[in-house]
């Protein structure tokens, strides 16, 4: 069927037949369980997935750059029931169609846009989400403007203190891209810049990882890596709060209270251990390393 960037279609699972994959422009781009919506056939979604069970219980509120099926944010409905999200994509034609085709969520529970994401994120009001998630492809990598220092500023100031940050990024040897990336968050996250008084480096802190099966982060072949950056809270007595007026206030998604999701946590890992394809987390020194900090 024809969009607007190209031509979408459904295929559905001889195997299973609700579940389908959504391709567009030839390239798989959503998979999803029409009845089961805690379902995610992608393996970085899966290690997405692992990532947001660590923090804390209740409902979210979520920005996801690049919506195309909605796999995500489905499963994010499914688990965190009461969670507010935003989903962006640059085809318009094909959120209208996923809209009727995948029977989503429905506003306010899940809005759908129609933009670049770049100029999306830089219109939401600052600590206005608890997740940010970026899943944006031209061709087999991410728009250089989605991958620069200005997005993960941008990032950054979309989040609320403890806020998280999930970035699918897929790379071949020698993982430049991924490595390039990771430094780029470890300067925007690092020091944290709502008090001025935290000098520990998000990588230091355990605010910042990247996650991918070991074969990928080996060099090895080409692959998925989802990078990782925590926003830090503010001091303990510093007074700042920079939760955007319009979300201390309504239908209360999104209270992460004072927890910072720990990436050196070893639920974490063991929770990446057990996926159907087991993957492995880079943090601390390791990311460090891994970054060329």
């Amino acid at each position: 069927m024809s969009i607007d960037t190209g031509t979408a279609r459904v295929e559905r699972d001889p195997d299973h037949p609700d579940r389908v994959t959504l391709h567009v422009n030839g390239v798989p781009s959503s998979a999803l369980d029409l009845a089961d919506p805690g379902f995610l056939d992608f393996e970085y979604m899966q290690q997405m997935a692992a990532v947001l069970a660590g923090l804390p219980a209740g409902p979210l509120r979520v920005l996801h750059l690049g919506a195309a099926g909605c796999a995500l944010a489905r499963y994010v409905e499914h688990e965190r029931p009461g969670s507010r999200q935003l989903g962006v994509d640059v085809d318009a034609r094909l959120l209208e169609l996923v809209r009727g085709w995948f029977a989503l969520p429905r506003a306010p529970r899940l809005r759908l846009r129609a933009d670049d994401a770049g100029r999306a994120l830089a219109s939401v009001p600052p600590a206005s989400f608890d997740v940010v998630v970026r899943d944006v492809f031209a061709g087999d990598r991410t728009p250089d403007h989605l991958a620069d220092a200005g997005f993960a500023a941008a990032a950054h100031r979309a989040l609320r203190p403890g806020g998280v940050l999930l970035a699918n990024c897929a790379d071949r040897p020698p993982l430049r891209l991924a490595r390039r990336e990771a430094a780029l968050l470890a300067d925007a996250f690092g020091p944290d810049a709502t008090n001025g008084t935290d000098t520990t480096g998000a990588a230091d802190a355990g605010r910042l990882g990247v996650i991918a099966e070991h074969a990928v982060l080996k060099g090895r072949r080409y692959g998925n890596l989802v990078l990782v950056a925590v926003r830090a809270q503010p001091s303990s007595g510093s007074g700042t709060d920079d939760t955007a007026d319009g979300d201390k206030k309504g239908d209360g998604a999104g209270s992460l209270g004072e927890a910072v999701l720990d990436l050196d946590d070893a639920g974490l890992a063991r929770r990446l251990r057990s996926l159907p394809v087991p993957a492995r987390l880079l943090a601390g020194d390791e990311l460090a390393r891994f970054a060329g900090a």
